[in-house]
């Protein structure tokens, strides 16, 4: 091992070498059974056999050892301490999102900049033309913020058109994901940086791709993979036949996602790909309220898991003379429907069932605030039953930390 090395350090170096091929993630799994807290350390000092029966190639120990991945894991280190909020998420940590990686294809490194909890939200994926009618743009941020509203995290690509669209329509809490083709330093395209400092601020970017990475064609379908491995479901507002929301769309539905399409005119040539779509099976969409109703019981079934991770997060004291992520500071006030549905709960917790009745709220609005609840460790599910947590209402002290913060 050389010296003066940490897990950051030895992540970055075998990513280099290892770049999207799998075997970093069968080592860095092999690694974590045995020092859960420094798996790159442990898959770094691993035996040749490990990194055989991981796939590496013969060369890979090599490659990881060389200065080429020295300087990468170096610019990494730079950019990750050059601003806030900005971290470097290995497979085997426990910030990983468990969504993408259940995905058929997920990095083995993510470069994250901004809230990464959002990363385990419930996530729709909004994708389609960069080039859209007037229509589709405006659709487009339309059905964003109904998705934001119903307290689903939005994710998209920062590419022009309707991937912008639906991120300015998501600044606000609790905003969208951006995920990016080029390096987490770069922007593309360059106009949308002031955006994507703004998604940031509630939201996440995100990117597979180390800093000084540019801009490049093939780039940019394999980030999709990430987009629809991310999210519970695809919706497509406009996209031509051959436009790159397809990929995503097929991505989503090889990784067992819902796949959505909104129809339009016939005679307009960028609905055609949503046409395709929905004769191969997509879902036809024509109101945002329908996506979300569709989504309630995934949205409830995934609130648990991302529940357990952010505990977990929060248990994690981060790598050495790296400080853990900081939890989300507590709302000063309630939503109305939130309050609503804690007030339906009462002291001894109440079935989905119950709370639809007691609060009427509908079963589409229901189960995202369950759900976005759960991650704000206000309530929790036991057997099919919710009960309030202690930290369920805000304090003064809690209101007065946020005015001040």
């Amino acid at each position: 091992m050389l010296s003066g090395m940490d897990d950051d350090d030895a992540l970055l170096r075998l990513h280099h070498a290892a770049g999207p091929s799998g075997w970093l993630r069968r080592l860095l799994d092999h690694a974590a059974s045995e020092a859960a807290a420094t798996p790159a350390l442990a898959a770094w000092s691993a035996g040749d056999a490990a990194w055989a029966a991981a796939g590496a190639p013969a060369g890979a120990r090599a490659l990881a050892m060389g200065p080429a991945a020295a300087s990468a894991s170096r610019r990494a280190r730079q950019w990750r301490d050059g601003g806030s909020g900005r971290q470097i998420i290995g497979w085997a940590s426990p910030l990983y999102p468990g969504q993408l990686a259940a995905s058929p294809a997920p990095p083995g490194l993510l470069y994250a900049e901004g809230r990464a909890e959002r990363l385990w939200w419930p996530q729709i994926a909004l994708v389609g033309s960069r080039a859209p009618t007037p229509g589709g743009r405006e659709r487009a941020g339309h059905w964003a913020a109904a998705f934001a509203g119903a307290g689903f995290v939005v994710t998209s690509g920062l590419a022009a058109g309707i991937d912008a669209a639906a991120h300015a329509a998501c600044l606000a809490a609790p905003g969208s994901i951006a995920v990016m083709g080029t390096g987490p330093d770069a922007c593309f395209p360059a106009a949308h940086a002031r955006l994507k400092a703004a998604i940031a601020v509630e939201g996440c970017v995100l990117s597979e791709y180390p800093p000084g990475t540019p801009a490049r064609a093939g780039h940019f379908p394999a980030r999709n993979r990430i987009i629809a491995g991310l999210a519970l479901a695809t919706v497509v507002v406009e996209a031509a036949q051959r436009s790159g929301a397809l990929i995503t769309a097929r991505l989503a539905a090889e990784a067992g996602r819902e796949v959505f399409a909104l129809p339009g005119a016939p005679e307009n040539p960028k609905a055609q790909g949503c046409h395709r779509l929905i004769r191969d099976g997509a879902v036809l969409a024509d109101h945002p309220e329908q996506v979300v109703e569709a989504l309630a019981g995934a949205a409830a079934r995934v609130a648990p898991a991302l529940r357990a991770r952010l505990d977990a997060t929060a248990a994690a004291a981060g790598p050495p003379g790296r400080p853990g992520p900081e939890p989300a500071p507590a709302p000063a006030s309630l939503p109305a429907e939130h309050a609503a549905v804690l007030a339906a709960l009462g002291h001894e917790g109440a079935g989905f069932d119950e709370l639809l009745a007691r609060s009427g709220l509908t079963g589409s609005t229901l189960a995202p605030i369950l759900s976005a609840m759960e991650l704000e460790g206000r309530l929790m599910q036991q057997h099919g039953v919710y009960h309030p947590c202690g930290s369920a209402y805000p304090t003064g002290a809690d209101a007065r930390r946020r005015r001040m913060g």
